[in-house]
Formats: structure tokens, C-alpha cells, sequence
């Protein structure tokens, strides 16, 4: 493994980047150099977020977008507020996410945890891609998790509403950001920018703090002190976004910076063709 490459003169994003694996991923990269943009829910607090980034990085370019990404209004007008911040994009870290026991809505009548975790990336990243070509060599790296191996698409019932257990939608959404990254290096050879997906190993972040189930509440406490802490958690994101040995690698998932096999569901091309047409007509894209 090569030491991550010096960023200087790049512009990144970080989605949900005011805490856990989110936060320590932006300041490594601020550390390395980039100019870093970070979204959180709460504009007091993701600001906050970016002026800790700045005094523990030393980089002075570090900014905060407030927007909930379970809004689509609020992803395309994050989307909005970078293509005018950001002449150039060079990486786009898809780190946001998250667990509910319960089944929750959106404002636009979608499931959470399929929203946020797997239509939230999918909209933004369709949104930047223009701008991503045009920075080429450019880089999207998503965030999944080994939950994906215990992922299934229920195209049947993707928003669970028929049926509904929160770790069956966390693993289908991650399952979903696998297939989603595999479609997204198909549909982007030849252009310069690559697609990645990684498991970040099992970190002790505020994750399902919200909506946490009567497990986590159980286990969590038992089991955190042998977690991962935040920063050994982000170090394949910050590795995939930054390191000159994994430049031009595409449609390969990442564990402890090693591309490794993902479960047998995720190389089903018909299944993400068909995932994709479904995502892009939720969110009101052009499916080709």
C-alpha cells in the first residue's frame, strides 16, 4: 500500500461529514491538502464540524452545507449550492447513512433508510456527474457495509411497506449502494471518473442513535470498546479518494483497502439495470 497522495489543488465532498466515519474522512483529506466541503442536517453543527476540521487539519479550506439528504428538494439543492461553490469536483465521498428500527417516511412518501442510504447518493451523484466529467480524473466513492452480504433487492417491496424490519432495509440499502456503484463503473468506462464501494469495517460512530433497536441497545454498550474508532474506519474512504495506486480502479468493492469479492447478488446486472430504472424515476431522472 502506498501512502495517500498529496491533495492539494482538489475539491472534495463529504456527505455527512459532521461526525464518526464522515468527519474523520474530511480531515484527513483537508490534511492532505483538498479543499473539503461537508454536508449535515444542522447548520449550527455542521458548521461547527468545519471549523473543528480546520483546526485539526490546518487547512483553512473547509466548508459546511446544511441539507437533510432524506429530502430530495434538499439533495438537489445541495447539488445547486456545489456546482457554484466548485468549479471543479474531483472527488465525491457518498458517506451519509443510516439505521431505523422503525419504519419512517420522507417528505416525499419514501422510506428512510432506502431514501437516505441508497436514493440520497444516487440522486446526487447524477446530479454532479457533468461536473465530475468535466474534472476528470475524478473519483466517486461510496460507502457501504458488509451488511450488504445480507442484502436483498425485494423489488416487490423496496420502501417496506408491506413489511417492515430495520436491519432487512440497512442491508438491502447497502446491498443497493454496491449494485448502484458496479452500475455507475459500467455506465462511466471511458470517461475518466471511477466508481468505488467499500465496507468500512464495524466503527464506533452515533450510528442508529436515533432510532436505535432493542439489539443494538443490548450489544452496542458491551461491544464498543473493541470497535473501530472513526479515523481506522474512514482510512479506506480516505484511501479510495486520495491514493495514486487506486487511480483509474472502478466497479471493485473495498475492504481494509483491498478489493475483495462482494455477495452474489451484487454482480446481478439485470437486477441493478432494473434497480436503477426504479431509482431514477423515484427521484424523477432520465433513466438513461
Amino acid at each position: 500500500m502506498t501512502e495517500p497522495s498529496s491533495m492539494r489543488g482538489k475539491s472534495v465532498l463529504v456527505t455527512g461529514g459532521t461526525g464518526g466515519i464522515g468527519r474523520a474522512t474530511a480531515e484527513a483529506l483537508a490534511a492532505l491538502g483538498a479543499r473539503v466541503l461537508i454536508t449535515g442536517r444542522d447548520t449550527a453543527r455542521t458548521e461547527a464540524a468545519a471549523a473543528g476540521i480546520r483546526a485539526t487539519s490546518g487547512n483553512t479550506e473547509v466548508e459546511a452545507l446544511a441539507a437533510d439528504l432524506s429530502s430530495q428538494a434538499e439533495v438537489r439543492r445541495l447539488a445547486a449550492l456545489v456546482l457554484d461553490a466548485c468549479p471543479r469536483l474531483d472527488v465525491l465521498v457518498n458517506n451519509v447513512g443510516g439505521f431505523w428500527a422503525h419504519r419512517h417516511e420522507t417528505p416525499d412518501g419514501l422510506e428512510r433508510t432506502f431514501a437516505l442510504n441508497h436514493l440520497a447518493p444516487f440522486l446526487l451523484t447524477n446530479l454532479l456527474l457533468d461536473r465530475l466529467r468535466a474534472s476528470a480524473p475524478a473519483r466517486i466513492v461510496t460507502v457501504a457495509s458488509g451488511a450488504q452480504s445480507m442484502g436483498r433487492l425485494d423489488f416487490d417491496d423496496l420502501q417496506g411497506a408491506a413489511r417492515y424490519s430495520g436491519a432487512r432495509a440497512y442491508n438491502q440499502s447497502k446491498l443497493a449502494n454496491v449494485v448502484f456503484s458496479y452500475e455507475l463503473a459500467r455506465r462511466l468506462d471511458g470517461t475518466g471518473v471511477t466508481a468505488t464501494v467499500l465496507h468500512p469495517g464495524v466503527v464506533s460512530t452515533g450510528f442508529s442513535a436515533e432510532d436505535p433497536s432493542t439489539l443494538s441497545r443490548v450489544v452496542l454498550p458491551l461491544i464498543r470498546p473493541f470497535l473501530k474508532n472513526p479515523a481506522r474506519g474512514a482510512a479506506t474512504s480516505v484511501h479510495l479518494a486520495s491514493a495514486a495506486e487506486v487511480e483509474g480502479v472502478s466497479g471493485k468493492y473495498y475492504v481494509g483497502l483491498r478489493p475483495r469479492t462482494s455477495s452474489p447478488a451484487s454482480y446481478d446486472t439485470g437486477a441493478a439495470a432494473r434497480l436503477w430504472r426504479i431509482s431514477a424515476d423515484l427521484v424523477g431522472l432520465d433513466p438513461s
